[in-house]
C-alpha cells in the first residue's frame, strides 16, 4: 500500500488520493511510491493548464486525436490552450543542414547482411539437449567445409527453423532484427563467408552463413531534410511547453510535489 506522505493541491483545490490511484495506472514504474509520485505530477500539471484556459477565457472546439477520435472536453481544452500560447518557428533549410553536419553519423543506411541458418533446436536449461545440438552443429559446419554446396539440403534436411523450407535462408537481416548473439555472429562475417564455430542463442544452436552485405552509407541530405525539420521542430515545441509549464507553476501555489519553474528552482 502507497504511503500518502502529503495533501496535493493547485491554486488552494486539492486532488484527491483517489484520483491519484486512478490516475497511477497510466504510470508503471518501479515502485507504487514512484507511480503515485509521477500520476500526482502528472494530475498538477493538467490542473495547471485547465486552470489557465478557464482564467483566458479559452472555448475549445471539437478537435480529433492523432487516430482521429474526437477529444474529450478537457483534454481539447489544454490543446486549445497550447495551440494559443506555445508557438515555435518552423525550421528553415539552413538549420536543418546545419543540423545535419553537425550529426552527420545519424543519417546512415544500416548495414545488411542477407543470413542462412540451420537452427538445433535445445533449451539452453537443457545441458544434454544443448551439448547434442552443439555437436550436431559442428558436424554440419564440417560437412559444409568440405561442400558448401549443401548449405540448402542440409538446412531442409536438419533445421527446426521455418526458413528450413527456403533451405535456410533468413533473407536479409539489419541491426536488431534477431538476438544478440546470432547479429554478431553474422555481422562479424563476409560475404559468403560461413561461421567457423556453432553459435549458441535461446533458441538452440545456429550454422551461420552470410550472403551479399551492404554496407552502411551516408544518407544525403535531401533524403533526410523533411525528417530533421520534423524533429527540429518537436523539440523545440517540446522545450516551449515546458517553458510554458514552468512559468505556470512559478505563479501558481502547488504543494505536495516538486515542479520546476521557470528559473529553474522548485516549487513545494
Amino acid at each position: 500500500m502507497v504511503e500518502i506522505l502529503e495533501r496535493v493541491s493547485v491554486g488552494g483545490q486539492e486532488i484527491l488520493p483517489a484520483e491519484i490511484a486512478v490516475e497511477a495506472q497510466n504510470h508503471p514504474s518501479e515502485t507504487p511510491e514512484a507511480a503515485w509520485t509521477a500520476a500526482a505530477e502528472a494530475l498538477v500539471i493538467r490542473r495547471l493548464m485547465l486552470d489557465e484556459a478557464v482564467r483566458l477565457g479559452i472555448v475549445a472546439a471539437d478537435m480529433l486525436d492523432a487516430d482521429g477520435q474526437t477529444l474529450a472536453p478537457e483534454d481539447a481544452l489544454i490543446e486549445a490552450l497550447l495551440e494559443q500560447e506555445v508557438t515555435t518557428p518552423k525550421a528553415d533549410i539552413a538549420t536543418a543542414e546545419r543540423y545535419y553536419k553537425l550529426h552527420k553519423d545519424r543519417f546512415t543506411s544500416p548495414k545488411i547482411v542477407e543470413a542462412e541458418h540451420i537452427l538445433f533446436a535445445a533449451s539452453p536449461g537443457d545441458d544434454l539437449a544443448y551439448g547434442l545440438a552443439t555437436g550436431d552443429a559442428r558436424t554440419t559446419i564440417r560437412k559444409l567445409r568440405a561442400d558448401p554446396s549443401q548449405f540448402a539440403d542440409l538446412a531442409r534436411q536438419y533445421s527446426a527453423c521455418p526458413s528450413k523450407e527456403t533451405g535456410g535462408n533468413l533473407g536479409q537481416i539489419g541491426p536488431g532484427q534477431t538476438v544478440a548473439p546470432f547479429e554478431e555472429a553474422l555481422f562479424g562475417l563476409s560475404a559468403g563467408e560461413l561461421c567457423n564455430e556453432p553459435v549458441k542463442t535461446r533458441f538452440g544452436v545456429h550454422v551461420i552463413r552470410a550472403g551479399r552485405c551492404i554496407e552502411e552509407k551516408q544518407l544525403p541530405f535531401e533524403l533526410v531534410r523533411e525528417k530533421i525539420a520534423t524533429y527540429l521542430e518537436e523539440a523545440s515545441w517540446r522545450r516551449a511547453v515546458s517553458q510554458y509549464l514552468a512559468i505556470l507553476a512559478a505563479q501558481a501555489k502547488v504543494e505536495g510535489v516538486a515542479l520546476a519553474t521557470a528559473d529553474g528552482l522548485l516549487v513545494q
